[in-house]
């Protein structure tokens, strides 16, 4: 399948259609299995000492009296880890050292933030456990801290690590510094195209602030582990990613990949947060030690105290065009928190800001710096939201000085197939011009507005990707189907397997179960995220399928004794072509059933590293209305339009569309880690940390485009998990901004702070 006709709607009899999802019944009535629900016999429940300080050293830790406790089965420090290499270790879209996951996971001689473990028990119930938590002692020599990004890049900042010199620069600094690392991006000669007055006619240039915020899954980290006297360990996981969890943990406690199965459960949200360890190393360390099972579960404080929020951002950007309104030049600097330890989506952020635009000198400098805060993790199209905020409003800055629609700036400067991005690809197959032509159409852009009310429009860009996948597909002697696969289950990949593996072996859908494998059960799969899943899986699950048909195809010959040229496959039959036989078509449930007297079980597996993945363009528009006594934003209307390419399961699609675009008001108007003097998060609950529920918001709209399908994969499939929460934070801002008269440049845009802007004299 390789030409623009197999993603023709008519052609197809499952892909495009919306079955019930397989694992909504379960979830709905309480059936579904989650990370904390498994019970073994013997278990032990595991809790976790954590600092009290955002950075001090750890002088000595006495846990004698915990041990002592009746009940305490196993504790644990960093000395029962063993010291790690400063390996890079990529964990989905973001990468980090295994060293610092370790130190992470347990701090080592200084703890780096408050809720940073320190040590770990496992006891016969929560509350001795809880008890002997109180009873290790530790203590600490307190030591300044810093949590905002520009101050801790400050030469005098307190310094996180004393062998942390930074990379990206030359020559090599001679002092260490919370600078990791610096990132730089560039096309063409930015500093000659500012100078020129032929090329930059008019400018605009700005200073954006973000907050760090929590993805907000509603599921906590939870764990149980398994260690075997025969030096086999098991774990069950809510993860996005088995085969990462099983990696890391065979790394942090040296012990053979093959000896560690590793099993996912349902997983309540995980939005590029669950790729890495935090409970899991524990889990094993104190299972090995008590000779018994270990369950973990985080609470909500620690949750937000100890895993990671994305990183906080400031971003100063500058843009060049011409009176026309062609741009043509575009520098930024990003400065961006990664937490205790390095790895801020920086580079994703720079690499994201102005992919989506055709500009011909670009200059993008991004800074990676440490802080006294947890470790920053993935967010949905990690960093991107962040750099769109200040280029989506800076444009909208620009179309306002140059007079034009915000709308028609985008569509004049928008990049096109055939043209390159500034990081390298050349754009095939993209509908970033046909999305913004729907939302021209759409009525909710040509609605009038009322007063009071400003709208707002941003455009969001992801790159997506591929990687390595494994699935297989089996028959059973009655005509059904399973596919296999090791992709967690975040946002329907399993109806979306099932599907794919139901058009290829023309089945319907009720035909094909779709379930998710342990590491030990199916081959090694990279983590469920950068929207790759039904991009990447999907296309290992359609190419065993194919297999299937063509081994079925064999057998239909042999039954026949014909040859194998003379059999097509349509319709989830087998059909001879040889005109002078008579054969009626040999169905699938007719070829499965008489398996055995063709050579066996039919089945087949296949592993690869997909490539020939396409990127996701967003159009974000939203209507609000600021109080102006209050300074309260009520989002009144949303419509979220992007180039699918074909969505397999368009309610998913939509799904993830709306859930992207609800994560991104968020973000925009209410989000955000407050902290105290002492460096101590002050709202590690929903209660103060303000997440939008659904009374908060309008319905959102869905706009799928679906002119410009990956004609490099089976069913034309994008990614389109990331894209969707690119857009709202400058979409937002640039509504309030309307609202209000004048540019918001800094969020949340929260009632006191838009309440301030209005009443400021300036």
């Amino acid at each position: 399948m390789n030409d623009r006709s197999n993603f023709d709607a008519v052609a197809l009899k499952v892909v495009g259609t919306r079955p019930v999802r397989p694992d909504g019944a379960d979830k709905v009535l309480g059936r579904a299995n989650f990370g904390a629900d498994l019970r073994l016999p013997g278990m032990l429940e595991g809790r976790v000492k954590r600092s009290p300080h955002a950075h001090a050293r750890i002088l000595h830790i006495d846990t004698d009296a915990a041990r002592k406790l009746p009940g305490v089965k196993a504790v644990v420090t960093a000395a029962d880890f063993p010291d790690l290499e400063d390996l890079v270790t990529h964990l989905g879209e973001t990468a980090t050292t295994l060293r610092d996951i370790g130190r992470n996971v347990i701090a080592r001689d200084k703890v780096l933030y408050v809720g940073h473990a320190v040590a770990a028990v496992a006891a016969t119930s929560v509350p001795i456990a809880e008890a002997a938590l109180a009873l290790i002692d530790v203590q600490y020599e307190v030591l300044p801290h810093v949590i905002d990004v520009e101050a801790a890049m400050a030469s005098d900042a307190p310094l996180l690590h004393d062998d942390m010199f930074t990379k990206g620069v030359t020559p090599r600094p001679d002092k260490p510094s919370n600078v990791a690392q610096v990132h730089k991006l560039s096309r063409g000669d930015t500093a000659a195209a500012f100078a020129d007055p032929a090329t930059v006619q008019v400018t605009v240039q700005g200073r954006y602030v973000t907050a760090p915020v929590h993805q907000g899954y509603i599921e906590p980290h939870a764990c149980v582990a398994s260690a075997g006297s025969d030096g086999q360990h098991q774990l069950w996981v809510c993860t996005q990613g088995h085969f990462a969890v099983r990696t890391l943990c065979a790394q942090l406690m040296d012990i053979p990949v093959s000896d560690l199965r590793v099993t996912p459960s349902e997983i309540g949200g995980g939005f590029g947060a669950k790729t890495t360890v935090y409970l899991e190393p524990l889990a094993l360390a104190l299972s090995r030690q008590a000779g018994r099972p270990v369950r973990m579960v985080m609470s909500r404080a620690e949750v937000f105290e100890a895993t990671g929020p994305t990183s906080a951002g400031v971003i100063e950007v500058r843009l060049g065009a011409r009176m026309d309104g062609t741009l043509t030049a575009g520098e930024l600097v990003l400065k961006f928190q990664a937490g205790a330890f390095a790895g801020a989506p920086v580079n994703q952020a720079g690499t994201c800001a102005l992919a989506a635009y055709d500009v011909a000198n670009v200059s993008v400098t991004g800074y990676d710096v440490v802080s006294n805060r947890p470790k920053a993790t993935a967010y949905r199209a990690p960093g991107s939201p962040i750099s769109a905020f200040a280029v989506e409003s800076a444009l909208d800055e620009l179309a306002a000085k140059l007079g034009m629609d915000a709308l028609e700036l985008r569509l004049k400067n928008i990049a096109r197939n055939g043209q390159q991005a500034v990081y390298g690809i050349t754009f095939r197959d993209i509908g970033f011009a046909e999305t913004l032509e729907a939302v021209r159409n759409h009525p909710h852009w040509k609605a009038p507005l009322p007063p009071n009310v400003g709208r707002g429009l941003a455009c969001g860009y992801w790159f997506n990707f591929g990687g390595e996948s494994s699935a297989s597909v089996h028959l059973g002697e009655d005509g059904t189907a399973v596919v296999s696969s090791g992709s967690p289950d975040i946002g329907g990949s399993r109806a979306s397997m099932a599907m794919m593996a139901a058009e290829t072996l023309g089945l319907p859908i009720e035909k094909v179960r779709a379930i998710v494998s342990d590491t030990a059960s199916i081959g090694y799969t990279f983590v469920t995220g950068g929207s790759r899943v039904t991009f990447a899986t999907g296309m290992a699950v359609v190419q065993a399928a194919q297999k299937v048909v063509e081994d079925m195809k064999r057998r239909a010959a042999m039954l026949w004794d014909c040859d194998v040229s003379q059999v097509v496959w349509h319709d989830g039959a087998a059909h001879c072509t040889e005109a002078s036989k008579d054969r009626p078509p040999l169905t699938l449930k007719d070829i499965a059933g008489k398996s055995a007297a063709t050579g066996g079980p039919i089945g087949a597996e296949v592993s690869l590293n997909a490539q020939g993945y396409s990127p996701g363009f967003a159009v974000h528009v939203v209507d609000v209305e600021v109080d102006p006594e209050t300074g309260r934003t009520t989002v009144l209307r949303y419509t979220a339009a992007q180039d699918v390419g074909k969505a397999i399961h368009p309610s998913y699609v939509e799904g993830q569309m709306q859930g992207g675009a609800a994560q991104g008001i968020g973000w925009a108007l209410n989000e955000e880690y407050l902290y105290d003097s002492r460096g101590a998060q002050l709202n590690p609950g929903f209660l103060d940390y303000r997440m939008p529920v659904a009374s908060d918001l309008p319905m959102i709209d869905t706009l799928m485009v679906e002119s410009a399908p990956n004609l490099r994969h089976p069913f034309g499939a994008k990614g389109v998990g990331e894209a969707p929460i690119v857009p709202p934070l400058a979409a937002v801002a640039n509504a309030v901004s309307r609202a209000v008269g004048r540019r918001l440049r800094e969020l949340p845009l929260s009632p006191p702070r838009v309440l301030a802007a209005i009443q400021s004299p300036t």
